[in-house]
């Protein structure tokens, strides 16, 4: 709820700035995050009422995890989700629990070492059987078999992977090819490390200096 409280207000200032940006670069940029940022609230979900929340936590119990990292791979009828957790085989089958629906699963490890692991896919790229799909507990891996409802090829996991890929794309695929170097160079810049921001500031003033020189026309 507090994350969902931190998105909305993001948004409301993205908006806000948008009121007052004249310039299209600076707009684009803003009209971007803000469709990021309606699509996060939007796969957010629901608050689960305060009884039903307390209860599980009072089940819990000890410190819960969130769960970041996996691997995924598939084959034409499986996506296959692996969880590393160190220990996991010596739990009891029943602390490991994913619940599925067509579009989602929920992944709940309870009591690993003093500790509860959670993790949540929501809006996966493509529908699945929940009847057929199911969990293996391997050594150290939890493996969560989603079984695919057709037989096809899925390009990533989920419909918000498929949409920032589409758009980042968007981005870059421009009519003006001293745009889309931009774009590509700005983001560089804002992922890059210590090194890429120097080498791509190195490189921008030695470009400004040829220009000014007459050496190259065109302005990236």
């Amino acid at each position: 709820l507090l994350f969902l409280n931190q998105l909305q207000k993001d948004l409301e200032e993205v908006k806000e700035l948008l009121t007052k940006a004249t310039r299209k670069r600076v707009r684009d940029v803003l009209m971007t995050e803000k469709h990021k940022l309606e699509l996060e609230i939007k796969n957010q979900p629901p608050p689960k009422p305060k009884d039903v929340a307390e209860e599980e936590k009072s089940l819990l119990g000890g410190y819960t995890v969130k769960i970041n990292n996996y691997g995924w791979d598939q084959s034409d009828k499986f996506i296959k989700i692996y969880i590393s957790l160190n220990g996991v085989q010596k739990l009891p089958a029943e602390n490991v629990q994913v619940n599925f629906t067509e579009r989602s699963f929920d992944l709940l490890v309870r009591n690993l070492n003093g500790k509860n692991y959670t993790m949540t896919f929501n809006n996966l790229l493509k529908p699945i059987s929940v009847e057929g799909s199911s969990r293996k507990i391997k050594t150290d891996t939890v493996l969560v078999m989603c079984k695919k409802k057709r037989e096809e090829k899925w390009e990533c996991l989920t419909q918000v992977e498929k949409e920032s890929k589409e758009k980042e794309k968007a981005a870059y695929d421009t009519s003006d090819p001293s745009e889309g170097l931009m774009n590509l160079l700005k983001k560089m810049y804002a992922e890059g490390d210590d090194e890429m921001k120097r080498t791509i500031n190195k490189a921008w003033v030695e470009s400004r200096e040829k220009q000014s020189k007459g050496d190259i026309p065109m302005d990236i």
